[in-house]
């Protein structure tokens, strides 16, 4: 069994509804919280109390509407929604919509605007199109949450200083001078105590460190602050909450139609967008935290819409603030180990008793530090590795002008904005294309750089005739699609060009291209090293090297099917020669050589920030040293995801075991140095070492040096016998593979030696330290190469040695 945490999904049962797809489930299931949920829902609602606070603070709404929306988006969105561990409530990406609504409307309106943004939520869950309203572009959502950080931290700033904000960003900074001309000290003195707290409370050394670090930055960031400030007596500004019975509730909306109407259309956007982000976020948290065989499931994004709306609803109806999903109060309940809704229901139901039981202590905040908080919320939203992600994809224009847009003229305008250049820059880049012919060793190339359609046939056709007939020619083609019009320009020109004595080479993207034309073999070569991730559109288009199938449907990898039987060189046509095996020698350098002319460009900036900031894997990946287990291909992955150790038969040698410290070297390093946060032993089907320790253990004999002891082969197998122990042991669980018992004694040998090798991983100190600690998980694959499927094993005792299948939806499929 692994070290993982454990299985909450193994029941099939689970995906059985017997209520419709957007209900609730019935009201008596589950309502019995688990120890889990009980610790997460303390740890959330420890942030969520002063963060509430603090952003009804920042929008100039009544402080008690922070804790409404707090309550309902814990209770209804909790319990409606469909993100079960997403936590909902105010959210900073809101603070600038509310505050412009409630500068321009008044209270009462805009709580009214609230609801009618709920019911158009509502409207679009039944519609279904939340799925959709993801494929706006991640420079814009990134671009607008930025540009919503700027505004919030500006305005905080003047309180912080121990002023008021003014109405908009630039009137914020026009004030600015004068405001650090007059600034309050104790104001400042109470901030800085608490963004000191923020920072270096997550940092704090030691095992006394370990245990204060329980307690939330933000919530001891706020009592810190708040104690100091009562104890020397520091004259500032504090909370201020009304009795509950003279709270505004929502009132009719007053002001032009068209305004309200644009005003529920901000809201409506910011609070669906960042809970339908987030609910993503909550999902691949989840993944990461608990593996894919465990957790709640994936969320249902159409009714998470709903619950949102359901919450906006009541929470507009009862004076709170409109209600989103919240991502460092959904982080900080994934990570506490929350493992149902439950978690987040009761988080609102402590809210409400907080409300209503704490208000003298509540009370005794400083404003000041309630805008630190809020400000340092707000510059957190200006993620650095939003703007390299943006940078590297050449979409840092769109990023740019969204938040500036937001920060001038306002949230709704800002993405208008954004997704006016996000659509110009695609047109720009799809109608943008580059075509160049040089002349390199006696061979010609034609460059294309952008993407092939029709309008770039002319320019295609006059570069094609710039090559000289009877003479080699290589079309190196860097974009990801090609219309039909391209497609039929390039078939027509190489039928020209192989009927007059040349040769053709495609490589790049669009390599799989062939003539349907029974053209002489020696004609056309086509490069197999470069990597078909782009489906061509062409109709009717004839099977291509690296595309299998009749609709010319190219995917990753498929380029190396079969790599080494069509690795060969060729010659012209007319020439006498035939394709012949290429020497060793030349098939690395032509290996080689294609990686630096279509691979290396794509991946040079990638490496250089891996070279500059060194390698942070996130797992070391223990795996069999047969060439057909190809590890970042099974794992998706790329440069700096795995530190990746391997050896024939994926074994790890016990530590008290002499001889080999090669991958105990390797075990430590990657653990203690690297700090990865899991361990994969992988197998896989005919594994050639475990066919020699069953020939060995039956004395059958196989005419191999693997038996002898003597031969370094013989010895280090001798690490697999304890995996052919335990397939002997009468006594003991056999492997099961997806709901099936192996299929012969070998399939049953790799599964085991999987098993076997977790526990001998368990034996290293550096692995069982980091056990201990819970920054360690251990994960079993068995990858089936015949199949090409993967198989992760149970990670709960009364599944031991349990191989369930990974279905392509990145989910598990029964193992029954």
């Amino acid at each position: 069994m692994s070290a993982c945490a454990p299985d909450h999904a193994t029941d099939s049962a689970r995906t059985q509804r017997s209520h419709p797809p957007h209900s609730p489930p019935p009201w008596w299931r589950g309502i019995r919280p688990a120890g889990a949920d009980v610790s997460a829902a303390l740890a959330v609602f420890l942030i969520a109390l002063p963060l509430s606070l603090g952003i009804a603070l920042a929008t100039g709404a009544p402080l008690q509407a922070g804790l409404v929306a707090a309550a309902v988006g814990g209770l209804v969105a909790g319990r409606l929604g469909g993100s079960p561990l997403q936590v909902s409530g105010p959210a900073a990406g809101l603070t600038v919509v509310t505050a412009d609504l409630i500068a321009r409307y008044g209270w009462r309106t805009t709580c009214a605007i609230t609801v009618l943004a709920g019911l158009a939520q509502l409207g679009l869950g039944c519609l279904r199109v939340a799925r959709g309203a993801l494929a706006v572009s991640p420079a814009v959502v990134h671009g607008m949450l930025a540009g919503i950080g700027v505004t919030i931290a500006v305005a905080q700033l003047h309180i912080v200083l121990g002023g008021s904000p003014q109405s908009s960003v630039l009137d914020n900074l026009r004030a600015l001078p004068a405001q650090l001309a007059a600034l309050d000290p104790a104001a400042l003195a109470a901030s800085a105590l608490t963004l000191a707290l923020l920072l270096l409370w997550p940092r704090l050394p030691g095992r006394a460190g370990r245990l204060l670090r329980r307690v939330p930055a933000p919530l001891a960031a706020v009592v810190g602050a708040t104690a100091v400030a009562s104890l020397t007596g520091l004259a500032l500004t504090r909370v201020d909450l009304p009795s509950w019975r003279s709270h505004a509730l929502a009132g009719l909306p007053e002001g032009p139609v068209l305004g309200l109407v644009a005003a529920v259309l901000s809201t409506t956007l910011v609070c669906s967008v960042q809970s339908l982000l987030g609910a993503v976020a909550v999902d691949k948290l989840t993944a990461a935290r608990s593996g894919p065989a465990t957790g709640p499931g994936r969320s249902d994004l159409d009714r998470e819409l709903l619950g949102q709306g359901a919450a906006n609803i009541v929470s507009g109806a009862l004076g709170g603030l409109p209600v989103a999903g919240v991502a460092v109060r959904s982080s900080a309940n994934v990570r506490a180990g929350a493992v149902s809704r439950n978690a987040t229901m009761l988080h609102g139901a402590l809210v409400v008793v907080a409300a209503l039981l704490m208000v003298p202590l509540l009370e005794l905040i400083p404003l000041p530090s309630l805008a630190a908080l809020v400000m340092a919320v707000g510059v957190q939203m200006v993620s650095l590795h939003h703007i390299r992600t943006v940078t590297r994809h050449r979409e840092v224009l769109v990023y740019a002008v969204t938040t500036l847009g937001v920060v001038a003229f306002g949230v709704l305008e800002g993405v208008v904005l954004g997704v006016a250049v996000a659509v110009a820059l695609a047109l720009h880049r799809l109608a943008h294309t580059r075509v160049t012919h040089e002349e390199r060793e006696g061979a010609h190339y034609v460059l294309v750089r952008g993407q092939l359609t029709f309008l770039a046939v002319p320019r295609l056709s006059r570069t094609l005739h710039h090559v000289p007939q009877g003479t080699h020619a290589v079309v190196e083609l860097g974009g990801s699609f090609m219309d039909h019009a391209a497609y039929e320009s390039l078939q027509d020109w190489q039928r020209t060009h192989t009927a007059q004595g040349g040769t053709v080479t495609f490589t790049g993207h669009r390599a799989g291209l062939r003539t349907g034309a029974p053209v002489p073999p020696t004609t056309l070569t086509v490069s197999t090293t470069t990597t078909a991730t782009a489906t061509a559109t062409a109709p009717n288009a004839p099977t291509g090297a690296g595309c299998p199938g009749p609709a010319n449907h190219c995917r990753p990898w498929t380029p190396w099917r079969d790599h080494g039987s069509r690795a060969r060189f060729t010659t012209g046509r007319g020439s006498g020669s035939q394709d012949e095996w290429g020497p060793s020698r030349e098939q690395l350098a032509r290996g080689v050589g294609a990686f630096q002319r279509d691979t290396a460009p794509h991946v040079r900036g990638e490496l250089a920030r891996l070279a500059r900031e060194g390698q942070r894997p996130s797992q070391l990946f223990l795996a069999c040293a047969d060439s057909r287990v190809v590890t970042s291909m099974i794992t998706a992955s790329g440069p700096g995801d795995l530190f990746v150790v391997r050896n024939v038969g994926n074994l790890v040698p016990p530590p008290d075991e002499g001889g080999d410290d090669s991958v105990a070297a390797g075990i430590e390093y990657a653990v203690d140095v690297l700090g990865v946060r899991s361990i994969t032993v992988c197998g896989h089907s005919g594994c050639g070492a475990m066919q020699a320790l069953l020939g060995s253990g039956s004395g059958s004999g196989s005419g191999s040096g693997s038996q002898d002891h003597r031969t370094p082969l013989g010895r280090w197998l001798r690490y697999g016998r304890p995996s052919l122990d335990r397939t002997a042991d009468p006594g003991g669980l056999e492997p099961v593979l997806a709901g099936r018992r192996p299929a012969d004694a070998v399939e049953r040998l790799c599964l085991a030696n999987v098993v076997q090798q977790l526990e001998n991983l368990r034996a290293h100190d550096a692995v069982a330290c980091a056990l201990r600690e819970g920054r360690l998980e251990l994960h079993g694959l068995y990858f089936h190469v015949a199949e090409a499927q993967t198989y992760l094993l149970s990670t709960t005792e009364e599944r031991e040695g349990v191989f369930t299948r990974v279905d392509a939806t990145e989910g598990l499929t029964s193992p029954a």
